[in-house]
């Protein structure tokens, strides 16, 4: 008999432990649109054209018609088929005073991410803004981080928009939800599963012994990456200015970079464009601590990167595909060059040791874990963390992208905050742009512009550090910012 339900995997699991009053963990964006054709007569936009799209597309991403229960006494959530599902409550419609400027879209959406997510619903929210100046509108997306990943969170952009301007949509599938299960079936898969769980591991031992080609070297190897990877994550991070208890309230802000920009500097100077990027990330930290009066001989300054360990069969599958490495960034060298080695043979190494598969194993061996543990395990994850900055980087489609036929034109990311982590980077590469989203809390980083006119500091000085004249041999590069740009919270 087909189950009627959906089982969260640990690492899912998790986001739902982190989540405190002052943390959400919902991964969001801001995209901003040319108005084009759903441009209205009285200068708005055509928010139920786009309710109806979206509806019509989720047959295809049926997560986003369920919400969560619980096991009994276990405690594990699972996927349910939701009965009141209503897309009216999801796809929202709002504006700002007409011509809104950038600042107030930067406002609005930080006030908008900032708003849990309802448990008792389906774990997303799309809004739509109009009144946005220069012909434009923008969406805001909010979607749980338990249900989505960052590379699965763009193969849903996919879904959603259209690669051609002339999106033809079938009607919307009828939906008919499956049974809620019962308590007591819930509870009865559960006992079951775990009572077969060893079985299951053995299993998938036994086939790992079989299909590598020298079982004892893979298996020394993987176990050198778990011993290294926990000797870095048992380390505690220094204390910095923005790594302080967080409030409720958010900052967000966001600059774009030209990806050519990026390839030169690659030719110039070698490395990787994440590389690249966590060398201009460390050149602005420097320059943001220095400018807080912070001794950088004294800070060890960490980064964690998220990494996919998603597969090709596993593109467009909804949950968490992800793993991690933590990296040190060289915040008290000056030269650009030397941080940008030093990151270079760090991420090389990572690589060989095959750290973030490491990770995973651990992830992994999670699946045994009972939920009162792993709640205890998160509380503590978050009190000493061992690193003092999230940057993650997810490739987008290189192509332009249309909701019925209105250009999707910039796409920033939004990374959530955690206990002690009053900032955090998300990045997202679109058509020829490295869109670079910053999520700062409201108290902890008043000066969250300061930190985005560092990233812009560093990239020129990478530049110059290469030889390279800004300009030279290179596109203009086009400022999404229109207006002052300045960072604003709640009011």
């Amino acid at each position: 008999m087909p189950k009627n339900y959906d089982r969260l995997t640990a690492l899912d699991h998790s986001f739902l432990l982190f989540e405190r009053p002052n943390a959400y963990m919902h991964v969001a964006s801001t995209m901003v649109l040319e108005a084009g054709p759903l441009r209205t007569e009285d200068g708005g936009i055509d928010a139920e054209s786009i309710r109806k799209a979206t509806l019509a597309q989720l047959h295809r991403i049926p997560r986003y018609r369920q919400k969560l229960v619980t096991i009994p006494v276990e405690g594990r959530p699972v996927w349910v088929d939701d009965p009141t599902f209503n897309i009216d409550y999801h796809v929202r419609h709002t504006s700002l005073p007409r011509p809104g400027t950038e600042r107030q879209l930067k406002r609005l959406s930080a006030r908008i991410m900032q708003q849990h997510l309802d448990r008792q619903r389906p774990l997303w929210e799309l809004w739509i803004i109009e009144g946005l100046e220069d012909d434009r509108f923008a969406i805001v997306s909010k979607v749980h981080h338990c249900m989505i990943d960052g590379v699965s969170g763009v193969d849903l952009l996919r879904i959603l928009m259209s690669p051609t301007p002339d999106q033809q949509l079938p009607e919307p599938h009828i939906f008919v939800p499956r049974p809620q299960p019962s308590g007591l079936s819930l509870l009865t898969d559960e006992a079951w599963r775990r009572m077969t769980l060893p079985f299951k591991a053995l299993g998938g031992i036994g086939e790992f012994l079989s299909e590598a080609r020298d079982a004892r070297r893979d298996i020394a190897s993987r176990l050198r990456s778990i011993s290294s990877m926990l000797g870095r994550t048992l380390r505690s991070a220094s204390e910095t200015p923005i790594n302080q208890d967080i409030g409720p309230h958010r900052r967000f802000d966001w600059f774009s970079m030209d990806l050519l920009e990026l390839k030169a500097l690659r030719r110039a100077l070698g490395g990787s464009l994440n590389d690249l990027v966590l060398t201009i990330v460390t050149g602005a930290v420097r320059r943001f601590l220095e400018g807080r009066q912070c001794d950088l001989s004294e800070i060890e300054f960490r980064v964690m990167a998220p990494v996919s360990v998603r597969g090709e069969g596993e593109q467009g599958a909804l949950g968490n595909r992800v793993s991690a490495w933590i990296i040190d960034l060289p915040v008290n060298e000056a030269d650009p060059k030397a941080q940008l080695a030093a990151i270079s043979a760090q991420t090389a190494e990572l690589k060989a040791s095959k750290e973030a598969v490491a990770a995973e194993l651990l992830t992994q061996a999670a699946e045994f874990t009972p939920t009162a543990l792993l709640a205890m395990g998160a509380r503590n994850a978050t009190r000493v963390l061992p690193f003092n900055l999230v940057v993650t980087n997810v490739p987008g489609p290189q192509f332009p992208m249309y909701m019925l036929g209105a250009k999707l034109l910039e796409i920033y990311p939004h990374v959530p905050l955690m206990d002690n982590l009053g900032l955090g980077l998300a990045l997202m590469s679109y058509d020829g742009q490295l869109h670079w989203g910053f999520n700062a809390d409201y108290d902890v980083v008043p000066d969250l512009h300061d930190f985005v006119e560092a990233i812009q500091a560093a990239q020129q000085e990478l530049i110059r550090s290469a030889g390279i004249e800004p300009g030279e041999a290179l596109p203009p590069r086009r400022s999404p910012a229109r207006g002052n740009g300045a960072s604003i919270g709640p009011s």
